[in-house]
């Protein structure tokens, strides 16, 4: 457990001496979800999941559940575990904190990868904040059913709301477009395909072209690839492309290939 602020983190280190990668999940997701990517990878990396702020079975809740107080918590996790230069992996939310965090610290990481996720694109509007509202309030019912099983955060609806909603006012072209201009170390995008939990219609793909205008604008930000999963699926069915993401960046030592 890692003390921070008014709480603590669940965190996971393999150790060894390997390169130290990062993972940062999804909105309420949890460290279980990089399993395969994980076994992928192999032992040659050393692999440090955590769970975010009153996610999983057993980090603690808080006061503060925004966006910064989840890029403090990557460096809250570094820190307790003497890490200094790792390479920084994100699906989802977990994107936006991955890029937040190698652009704040270009001597730091070692490169970036973005799974679905930190698409700079204006979708947040009021229409859509009070779609995000309704669809919380109705999930609320049987919410409190899972979270014993660490499968739900310790949030109640009206906050996992309003997390929601600041995740599409950081993600409008204004706010995360210098972000990502200003990424200096080697990034890979995993791009999914299809819908996603909530969207409407083709809007989750009208929300990935906005990297045409991020890889153009920036040599260090490429596409590794776009595969078939949907964004729900990315980790579980195509964690083999997010693994190569990674090797793109850092080939594992110990690799025979």
């Amino acid at each position: 457990m890692v003390p921070i602020d008014d709480t603590a983190l669940a965190v996971t280190d393999t150790g060894g001496p390997g390169i130290p990668v990062i993972y940062c999940n999804g909105q309420f997701a949890t460290q279980g979800y990089w399993r395969k990517v994980i076994a992928d990878l192999g032992s040659g990396f050393r692999h440090i999941t955590y769970d975010e702020r009153a996610r999983g079975k057993k980090s603690k809740t808080s006061a503060d559940y925004s966006f910064e107080a989840c890029v403090r918590d990557v460096d809250a996790v570094l820190a307790a575990r003497g890490v200094d230069r790792p390479l920084v992996v994100g699906w989802s939310y977990g994107a936006l904190i991955a890029a937040h965090w190698a652009s704040r610290n270009p001597d730091r990481a070692v490169g970036a990868v973005l799974v679905d996720g930190a698409y700079p694109y204006d979708f947040l509007d009021e229409a859509a904040e009070q779609r995000i509202r309704k669809l919380f309030k109705r999930l609320n019912w049987f919410m409190p059913l899972l979270r014993p099983t660490g499968l739900t955060p310790r949030l109640t609806a009206e906050q996992m709301a309003e997390s929601n909603i600041e995740l599409g006012r950081i993600s409008r072209v204004r706010e995360l477009g210098p972000v990502l201009d200003n990424i200096a170390v080697p990034t890979w995008y995993v791009v999914a395909s299809g819908k996603s939990f909530g969207s409407k219609g083709d809007e989750q793909e009208r929300l990935r072209t906005s990297l045409d205008a991020v890889t153009a604008g920036n040599p260090n930000i490429r596409i590794h690839a776009k595969v078939a999963s949907n964004h729900g699926s990315v980790l579980s069915k195509d964690f083999h492309a997010v693994a190569q993401a990674v090797r793109r960046i850092t080939p594992d030592p110990t690799s025979t290939d």
